[in-house]
């Protein structure tokens, strides 16, 4: 079940119009530059399939918010906004969504997007992505989860630019400086901390690096506050592969760390296999609950009264 790649509505101008406030939410939203002659066919094996194809993996039945890739967000689908943001990623040549739900392929196809049906069964996001991949020709597959609707096409060219620059190089994501301590402890935020060369040492729901107090802390503290430690980042859950490894890394079998932390990147890392990290300053939020949907769309109301 596979949707034309038609032109979604852009501007061919500039790159994504964000400024104006007298545009209503909707339009304040959604008005992102994408493609306007539409992608090439990723599937097509032929000398001009893409290079780079950013796929979504996108399921309903979530166990925290169910539906979610279909909850209204400003007039549209949140997987429409994460679509045209992908879509807007200068580096990104076609985009898919990978999904097991009829609802969500219909709603793809809708706003002219092109999508896949995949396995019911898979048991996470990476299987699904692989799943899609294994019909692939490109060279570098990009993992953009569905839920974060807020996702900046920079970031997305900054996590694939690594696997560009360094043939060696298999796999690469993304992180974003922690300024809140509420961000820091919360089991929620992903932790990352990182070697000189900028690849992930380890990633973590507990906050990390932990900072260790001197003795006479606790009073200093009741004054100010705890202190965040220094070189404290926050994962953002984005990720470009070779394709070739990302089918390779599928097959293996989840590791003790994985299944401790519910990480699958740990896989990644007790293979010892490299993860390039690199830093941005485009935080984003990604939706797990009813909770953090209005959260979005109280940030997307008051940009569009800005």
């Amino acid at each position: 079940m596979s949707g034309p790649a038609v032109p979604l509505r852009g501007d061919s101008q500039s790159r994504y119009r964000m400024c104006d406030p007298r545009l209503d939410p909707v339009e304040f939203v959604l008005l992102f530059v994408v493609h306007p002659v539409g992608f090439r066919d990723p599937f097509e094996r032929t000398s001009q399939a893409p290079r780079i194809v950013a796929v979504i993996p996108s399921r309903y039945n979530a166990v925290r918010f169910p539906g979610k890739p279909l909850a209204d967000l400003a007039g549209r689908p949140m997987i429409e906004h994460v679509y045209r943001r992908a879509a807007a990623a200068r580096l990104v040549e076609a985009v898919v969504v990978a999904t097991d739900d009829p609802r969500i392929a219909a709603a793809v196809e809708s706003f002219g997007g092109m999508v896949r049906m995949t396995n019911p069964s898979h048991r996470s996001g990476t299987d699904r992505l692989a799943e899609v991949a294994a019909d692939l020709s490109c060279d570098i597959v990009v993992n953009v989860q569905g839920d974060e609707p807020l996702i900046d096409p920079e970031t997305i060219d900054q996590a694939i630019t690594p696997l560009l620059d360094e043939p060696a190089l298999k796999m690469s994501t993304a992180c974003v400086p922690i300024t809140d301590i509420a961000d820091y402890t919360s089991p929620n935020v992903v932790k990352v901390v990182l070697d000189a060369r900028g690849n992930a040492l380890y990633f973590s729901r507990a906050p990390i690096p932990f900072r260790r107090e001197p003795p006479d802390a606790g009073m200093r503290m009741a004054d100010r506050g705890p202190r965040l430690p220094d070189a404290c980042y926050k994962h953002l859950g984005l990720y470009a592969y070779r394709r070739s490894f990302l089918l390779a890394f599928a097959r293996l079998h989840p590791t003790a760390l994985e299944i401790a932390e519910s990480l699958e990147q740990l896989r990644a890392l007790e293979h010892g296999i490299a993860i390039r990290t690199v830093h941005t300053q485009h935080d984003s939020i990604g939706v797990d609950t009813p909770e953090d949907l209005e959260r979005v769309r109280r940030l997307v109301a008051a940009e569009a009264r800005t």
